[in-house]
């Protein structure tokens, strides 16, 4: 009985004290969110002037203003929702066709094919930052949308073929022979039979392909310098000044440029669970 009241109480003292550590998880990961917001309505003063983790005291509400029409914010936001909407579609597309192809259909050069996509994952994406500005110089691209969208699709394909080929590679062969059968040619078993069943594997590329676009500096900062194709990340840092920045605006900014992201996660964050073991998974 003595033994186990302790083991009772033992489990009790263990649970007790995991609950207190995932609390204190969840507020440290969850809390520099908060801390932001609470920037985006600061003051120079007092984000300077001691208060610097607390709420303002004063909320100046007017950083939001200044960020999304004085500091043209809302016009960069436009611009990440017009790439990053292009580039989905366009690399969702792609994929989804060249996946197929290298998974699915028997030709004589689909294993060199697909590790060839393959390949595109041991390419660190800035060491092509050179090479891509000389060409797209070269071509006179530099300075246009597209000077980012074109990296930014191909750069999505070999992680999304990969991802989508094993969710092919699930789908029973019987499916297709029983469309042929029925008088389907092989764009119509693609459409109506296989890209149905694999609506949730898209859904997964397409979020990660939204992130990582959506996140890029580098590409949009090296090849756009017009104003009006800059997106939302490149157009945070022009809030700064040379020689006095309000950091207020700067952080109302950010909070625009992470809500999407913030939305996303906690929409479908099954989805970004099941892109991260498709990739593992296989079968």
């Amino acid at each position: 009985m003595k033994e186990s009241l302790k083991s009772i109480i033992c489990k009790k003292c263990i649970r007790i004290i995991l609950m207190a550590f995932l609390l204190l998880f969840t507020v440290t990961s969850v809390y520099p969110l908060i801390w932001l917001v609470f920037f985006s309505f600061k003051s120079n003063q007092e984000i300077f002037g001691g208060n610097i983790m607390g709420p303002p005291q004063i909320w100046q509400v007017k950083n939001y203003e200044n960020a999304l029409l004085g500091g043209k914010v809302l016009g960069y936001l436009g611009n990440s929702v017009l790439v990053a909407v292009v580039v989905i579609v366009v690399s969702t597309i792609l994929i989804s066709m060249v996946a197929y192809a290298v998974t699915r259909m028997r030709w004589k050069l689909r294993g060199a094919a697909y590790w060839f996509f393959m390949a595109g994952l041991t390419i660190p994406i800035h060491a092509t930052l050179l090479p891509l500005f000389i060409l797209f110089k070269k071509i006179n691209i530099l300075n246009t949308p597209l000077a980012i969208v074109i990296p930014y699709i191909v750069f999505a394909l070999p992680f999304g073929i990969m991802v989508l080929g094993n969710h092919y590679a699930t789908v029973p062969y019987e499916m297709e022979e029983a469309a042929c059968i029925d008088g389907c040619n092989i764009y119509q078993t693609f459409f109506r039979v296989i890209l149905p069943l694999v609506r949730p594997a898209l859904a997964t590329i397409a979020i990660f392909t939204f992130l990582s676009s959506w996140n890029e500096l580098m590409f949009a900062m090296t090849f756009i310098s017009d104003e009006k194709y800059k997106t939302l990340t490149v157009g945070i840092q022009s809030l700064a000044g040379m020689y006095y920045t309000e950091w207020g605006p700067i952080g109302a900014g950010m909070v625009v440029a992470t809500f999407p992201v913030l939305l996303i996660y906690i929409l479908l964050s099954k989805q970004v669970q099941n892109a991260i073991l498709a990739g593992a998974v296989k079968g």
